[in-house]
C-alpha cells in the first residue's frame, strides 16, 4: 500500500471510529482508538453489506458510512461483552 492510501485509511478509519464513538457513546475516544475501531469497522461493516448484498457504491462517503456502520457494531459488541464480564 503507497503512503497516500495509508494516510487516506487511517483518516476514514479515525473519522468512522469518532462518528461510532459518537453514536454509541456520545464521544470519541482519541484519534488512535478511533482510527483503530473504525479500520476495523471497515472490514467489519464491509463483511456485513456483502453478506446481506448491500451496496451504497464506492465513493468516499459511501467508505465512511460503511466503515462507521462496522464500528458501530464492533463497539456494540465490545459493549456487550463488558456488561456480561
Amino acid at each position: 500500500m503507497e503512503a497516500q492510501g495509508l494516510i487516506m485509511t487511517i483518516l476514514i478509519g479515525a473519522v468512522a471510529g469518532w462518528l461510532a464513538g459518537l453514536i454509541l457513546k456520545g464521544k470519541g475516544m482519541g484519534f488512535i482508538v478511533n482510527s483503530i475501531v473504525g479500520i476495523i469497522g471497515a472490514f467489519i461493516g464491509g463483511y456485513l453489506f456483502n453478506l446481506i448484498g448491500f451496496s451504497i457504491g464506492s465513493g468516499l462517503i459511501s467508505v465512511i458510512i460503511t466503515s462507521t456502520a462496522g464500528a458501530v457494531v464492533l463497539l456494540a459488541i465490545i459493549g456487550f461483552l463488558k456488561k456480561s464480564q
